[in-house]
């Protein structure tokens, strides 16, 4: 048998397990109607970043917290800011020239 055209050997690699463990899929639905009215504010805002749609997200990922399908974490490492920021930054938005929905970092 010819091996002509063949790759050889391909090189042996171990997976690499997720950063934050395993996140295990909602079988049951437990947070089905948070993840739907998530998923129709982003077909609303058409995927802009809206904050109507950041809270969805944080409900979304508190529930999952709630019922076991994700590790219990701070929302500040999950990319929202803590409740006493939130305020704050809401006023200092309207002296900021932007546009609505883009992202800021």
């Amino acid at each position: 048998m010819s091996t002509f055209g063949s790759p050889g050997p391909l090189p042996s690699t171990r997976p690499i397990p997720p950063q934050r463990g395993s996140f295990p899929l909602d079988h049951d639905g437990e947070c089905k109607h948070v993840m739907m009215s998530y998923l129709s504010c982003m077909k609303k805002v058409k995927g802009m970043n809206d904050d109507e749609c950041r809270m969805l997200a944080k409900s979304y990922l508190g529930c999952r917290m709630d019922h076991n399908l994700m590790a219990r974490d701070d929302f500040k490492n999950l990319g929202f800011k803590a409740k006493s920021q939130e305020a704050p930054a809401k006023q200092s938005a309207g002296s900021e020239a932007g546009v609505k929905g883009e992202l800021r970092w």
